[in-house]
């Protein structure tokens, strides 16, 4: 199970310091309603898994998401606001697009939103670290602006083995899990899309 966002040209340019200050602000307009929307996705998912394993891998996520000082959301509104990024953006057709994937999936059954949830953590961890290195070399930025990303650098590894381990546990069709994340990825990848053809 692989997604390949890491490679799209937006990230690319990203970490080789030619994004500009304007896109990496309509970036983070966009971004804010998928980050707000993480919670809600696991907590559906949770709800929807028997008591057990599965589920409390899913809890474990959602714990670390919403914080018991600074929820996810809250560290990367400080990484908006650091940058200037305006609030309170509609969010536009890929990211509408993108949200009302991963709620179907969610909707759909649990190891389906957990393959959606995956197409995004598979990945994290490495991107965001080199999001927040890019953040630091090109625009010169630290504290507030990168902790969103050195958070997730560091906490999704173990996320996304707890998904992983959560799918193995739910005792449901693995298959299911691998063809969410395609579709999930595919959202991703057109939201990026988005974004870069926003920037010509």
């Amino acid at each position: 199970m692989t997604t390949l966002s890491a490679r799209h040209p937006f990230y690319q340019r990203w970490t080789a310091g030619t994004l500009r200050i304007d896109e990496l602000r309509e970036y983070a307009a966009q971004y804010r309603s998928i980050e707000r929307s993480q919670p809600r996705w696991l907590a559906g998912i949770a709800a929807a898994l028997e008591p057990g394993s599965a589920r409390d891998s899913v809890q474990r996520v959602l714990d670390d998401e919403v914080g018991d000082d600074s929820s996810h959301a809250d560290l990367f509104d400080r990484f908006a606001s650091s940058i200037g990024a305006p609030e309170s953006v509609p969010p536009s057709v890929a990211t509408s697009a993108l949200l009302r994937t991963v709620d179907a999936l969610v909707d759909e059954s649990p190891v389906a939103g957990l393959g959606g949830l995956l197409a995004y953590e598979l990945q994290s961890s490495a991107v965001s670290k080199e999001k927040a290195l890019g953040l630091r070399r090109h625009f010169k930025l630290d504290g507030d602006a990168t902790a969103f990303w050195d958070t997730h650098a560091e906490l999704d590894r173990r996320h996304c083995a707890w998904l992983q381990d959560a799918v193995a546990a739910s005792g449901m069709s693995e298959e299911r899990a691998v063809t969410a994340a395609g579709a999930a990825a595919s959202a991703w990848w057109a939201f990026l899309d988005e974004r870069e053809a926003a920037s010509a």
